[in-house]
């Protein structure tokens, strides 16, 4: 097999400038609708990439969970790597890659966590066996083996079966308020077609094409 031979055409759709809404929330949510509307395994799956301490970047695949004019939400443990970067850093950028439909989004943005009420609202919704994962789980920590982890977990599950599982004290969420967003429509010839949004200082947005 020859990587640098495996390549294939853009040929679904273009994009231009009269396409696109003023902002890039309600532009995004029109692709994310039409993500959804094609059946796409995911379709709220997203990259998200935080920097620690030395500048090594790292990246993960985390669901989103809300969106509005504030932002991008997504929830995970506060002890897990990404939340400890986001402590010393909380620049981050998600990546929304909708191959099928040779889309990509990418956001820009400043990570802000999300108060207690928020959080909690989001861990009661989830199923009870996602619950007790989060209490069984000290997320990006070594364990010795899944056994251990799965002993862990039914530990919990009996700690917690007479009644509703609580809020973990180490249970978090983020609001990603963006500050650039790319939208990126594959083209024919590698000629395809990105628009960049930047936030301006009163909060208004303008944007423009970039070359491919």
């Amino acid at each position: 097999m020859k990587l640098e031979d495996i390549r294939r055409e853009y040929l679904q759709d273009g994009l231009s400038e009269d396409m696109l809404d003023a902002s890039p929330i309600k532009q995004f949510e029109k692709w994310l609708e039409q993500a959804v509307a094609t059946n796409l395994p995911d379709p709220t799956a997203m990259v998200v990439a935080t920097v620690d301490e030395h500048g090594q970047p790292s990246q993960r695949i985390v669901l989103l969970k809300h969106l509005d004019e504030n932002g991008f939400v997504f929830f995970t443990n506060t002890g897990s790597r990404k939340a400890q970067e986001l402590k010393g850093n909380n620049k981050i950028s998600l990546h929304f890659p909708w191959h099928h439909m040779e889309r990509q989004v990418i956001v820009y943005g400043e990570a802000k966590p999300l108060p207690t009420t928020a959080v909690a609202k989001y861990f009661l919704s989830r199923p009870k066996e996602s619950q007790l994962a989060a209490w069984a789980s000290a997320q990006s920590r070594p364990v010795s083996s899944r056994k251990v982890l799965m002993e862990t977990f039914a530990k919990m599950k009996q700690k917690f079966s007479d009644g509703e599982i609580p809020l973990p004290d180490f249970w978090g969420g983020y609001c990603v308020e963006p500050t650039k967003v790319e939208f990126w429509q594959g083209g024919a010839h590698r000629l395809h077609d990105r628009f960049m949004y930047q936030r301006n200082a009163d909060g208004s947005w303008q944007f423009g094409r970039l070359n491919p």
